[in-house]
């Protein structure tokens, strides 16, 4: 969860790379027309219907550059927002108002666009046992904040990073000699706890995932009749993944097939922002 200690941990080092980004000497603009504190407040409102994600990290933005700035808010993440809704109110010095609110928005726009189209995504989903996961096609320097929205949004993370599981791709298999060896390899190397997956591509290198024993066996790029006979063979010895053009789309009857997990770069990088925007600024009276 984006809160408490990982907020501060794990968050705090990229928002602030953020906003030394957006301002790096001065807000030259606010500076200009606001030459000392002056307490105000100003409303966000959404633009959009979706799925709310990243208030904390919202709030964040102005938080770091100045600790006494509140967010009054009446929504929490994984909340339903329609266009026109009030979601809530920063209060504090309006020069922190004015230089925070572009990072900010950036960040609940881009978190809150995931979240909605993962949510939409996975309604296609309905009725069967298959968790739909994202990948690794994240923004740089954004990962943490986009696999929080994916949650957020309904599916499941896959692995976080190459750090975080045993993931044996095509190039890997050519680099090891063939999918039985980089299995092989992988087994003597990795951890006892960490579980083997191995992305194959045709029926014959799912035999050898089988033979070899992997427990994820991912079908990439596979014809949907492909993939019926790649899950006949495997027969539960193993748990199955799709992956490879997944679109929102296709779901449904990707589902249909019964594989366990789908995996879909498209819930990260084709999903548009959801639209806020920080109106009605004043100082208090």
């Amino acid at each position: 969860m984006i809160n408490g200690v990982n907020l501060k941990v794990n968050i705090d080092q990229y928002i602030l790379n953020a906003l030394q980004e957006d301002i790096t000497s001065e807000d030259v603009t606010t500076n200009a027309i606001m030459k000392e504190r002056v307490e105000g407040h100003v409303d966000l409102i959404a633009k959009e219907d979706g799925i709310i994600c990243g208030l904390e990290v919202f709030e964040r933005a102005f938080t770091l550059l100045d600790e006494d700035t509140k967010f009054i808010c009446k929504y929490k993440d994984g909340d339903e927002i329609k266009k026109g809704d009030h979601i809530g109110e920063v209060c504090g010095d309006i020069r922190v108002l004015l230089s925070g609110e572009r990072v900010a928005l950036n960040y609940l726009q881009r978190m809150s666009g995931i979240a909605t189209y993962t949510h939409r995504a996975i309604q296609h989903l309905k009725g069967s046992h298959t968790v739909l996961l994202d990948t690794r096609k994240t923004t740089p320097n954004n990962r943490i904040f986009e696999k929080y929205a994916v949650t957020v949004g309904g599916a499941k993370n896959h692995r976080y990073n190459l750090s975080d599981g045993v993931l044996i791709k095509d190039n890997h298999i050519g680099a090891a000699g063939g999918v039985k060896e980089a299995i092989e390899a992988c087994r003597a190397y990795a951890p006892f706890v960490r579980k083997i997956e191995v992305e194959v591509e045709n029926l014959e290198m799912v035999k050898e995932a089988i033979e070899a024993k992997a427990d994820i066996i991912m079908l990439d790029n596979m014809s949907d009749e492909m993939m019926k006979e790649a899950l006949k063979l495997i027969d539960h010895r193993a748990q199955t993944e799709c992956s490879g053009n997944v679109t929102p789309e296709r779901l449904e009857k990707i589902a249909q097939l019964g594989v366990d997990f789908v995996s879909s770069g498209a819930i990260t990088y084709n999903a548009p922002v959801l639209d806020f925007s920080l109106k009605n600024l004043k100082p208090y009276e």
